[in-house]
């Protein structure tokens, strides 16, 4: 298993989980700059390894009024700002084929939609880049067909590649997170827990995706107890006015507690190994 996927960390020898987070969307670069600045102060005091994360754009709405970005190239800069000014990799997501190409030259990872991560074109044409690639298990796919997707990207020529689990359908408006699948996927590649959106509700009459965020710690405790590589959370300094994904997110002033305590729960595991 190639845990070193991205030049600017190690995380085989931080002998720690690694860390994707920041928020769901771009909004701005105050907002990026400001959630990016408070993640790199507690990841480097607990020494996690730390990858931005923020959306480009969003494509998979519920609404068509729903927001989905401030304009790609200048959402695209920000992530770029935010690497060079931090000195951190970041990661976003991609929804077309064309959008692979435009977005690494700005990114480290390219991440694959959970609807979109059977959708082969796609997956070849990130691993075609060289970036580290980002898979999110659908919400409607065993960990066991995952093997797959992974094969997609080592047929393309590419070894950069590591699995997100976001959760399982469970009926029309929750989710459920399989902790057998963590590892059975590991088999496979790398493996993150996505932690936030696992706890979300969609298909709300609303049509505004619900959560559970008082779950949050509760998920990420059993994704590191059950060994995950890493953890993704979506954060932000303000939930309420975030506009995309805002009820299933981690507030910001709860991260370095959350994380504090995750560091620890680590260390007992890896005695137990």
């Amino acid at each position: 298993m190639k845990l070193n996927l991205i030049p600017q960390i190690n995380y085989a020898d931080s002998n720690n989980f690694f860390l994707l987070s920041g928020p769901c969307a771009i909004e701005g670069e105050e907002m990026a700059m400001r959630i990016a600045e408070r993640i790199i102060t507690i990841t480097d005091k607990l020494k996690i390894p730390y990858v931005f994360k923020g959306s480009f754009k969003k494509a998979n709405r519920s609404r068509v009024d729903s927001f989905t970005g401030i304009g790609d190239e200048k959402a695209l800069k920000i992530l770029r700002k935010v690497s060079e000014t931090f000195k951190v990799p970041t990661v976003t997501d991609i929804h077309e084929i064309s959008d692979s190409q435009m977005a690494a030259e700005y990114v480290d990872v390219l991440q694959i939609p959970a609807f979109l991560v059977r959708q082969t074109d796609l997956v070849v044409a990130a691993a075609r880049t060289g970036k580290v690639v980002n898979l999110k298990k659908g919400q409607f796919m065993s960990p066991e067909s995952m093997e797959h997707a992974v094969q997609k990207v080592l047929d393309s020529g590419s070894e950069q590649v590591m699995i997100t689990d976001r959760g399982t359908m469970f009926g029309y408006q929750d989710m459920v997170v399989d902790f057998r699948g963590i590892p059975t996927m590991k088999h496979y590649a790398p493996v993150v827990l996505d932690v936030t959106h696992s706890l979300q509700q969609p298909n709300q009459t609303s049509g505004v995706t619900g959560g559970r965020p008082d779950m949050i710690e509760t998920i990420a405790r059993a994704g590191i107890a059950t060994g995950v590589d890493g953890l993704f959370i979506e954060t932000h300094y303000d939930p309420s006015i975030a506009k995309s994904d805002g009820a299933n997110m981690l507030h910001l002033d709860y991260l370095e507690k959350l994380l504090t305590n995750l560091v620890i729960l680590r260390k007992s595991v890896n005695q137990l190994q």
